[in-house]
């Protein structure tokens, strides 16, 4: 099963970043690849809470349920729930932040497990670690800089 993973430091509280994360229909505010993001079910920040997301480039919208969302250790997962632009079968993708304790700085991993033909897995795991939460980590870096 693949599993892409990108991790990356941001030059801010570990507080201060997840207000940020933890904010499930506020995605475009750090990941620029999403064009419209919206609450279709649920309340933002709770579980079960369904995002309707267009890409920036267009496309057909998709949505995302989040699955867990614990402050304590700062972790958010969250899952498809049907038809994506990746074409994967049971996608469920975390996004983490840890304080770094002796710079005030947050550690950001991100990644997800997800099920695809084989003949696709390597350009998904490069899409989605390179392209999604690579470049979603840069975007907290710059939103919050």
């Amino acid at each position: 099963m693949p599993r892409p993973y990108a991790s990356g430091v941001v030059a801010a509280p570990v507080d201060k970043v997840w207000t940020h994360v933890r904010a499930f229909g506020d995605l475009p505010a750090f990941l620029t690849a999403i064009g419209q993001c919206q609450i279709v079910e649920g309340t933002d920040g709770q579980v079960g809470a369904v995002r309707r997301l267009t890409l920036a480039t267009g496309g057909d919208p998709f949505d995302e349920r989040l699955l867990a969302l614990d402050d304590p250790t700062h972790t958010l997962t969250y899952t498809f729930t049907g038809a994506n632009p990746f074409g994967v079968r049971r996608y469920t993708s975390t996004l983490r932040l840890s304080p770094i304790t002796d710079t005030g700085d947050t550690f950001v991993e991100w990644w997800a497990e997800y099920d695809a033909d084989a003949s696709q897995e390597e350009q998904l795991n490069h899409t989605f670690a390179h392209d999604v939460y690579a470049t979603g980590i840069d975007g907290l870096r710059q939103l919050l800089a």
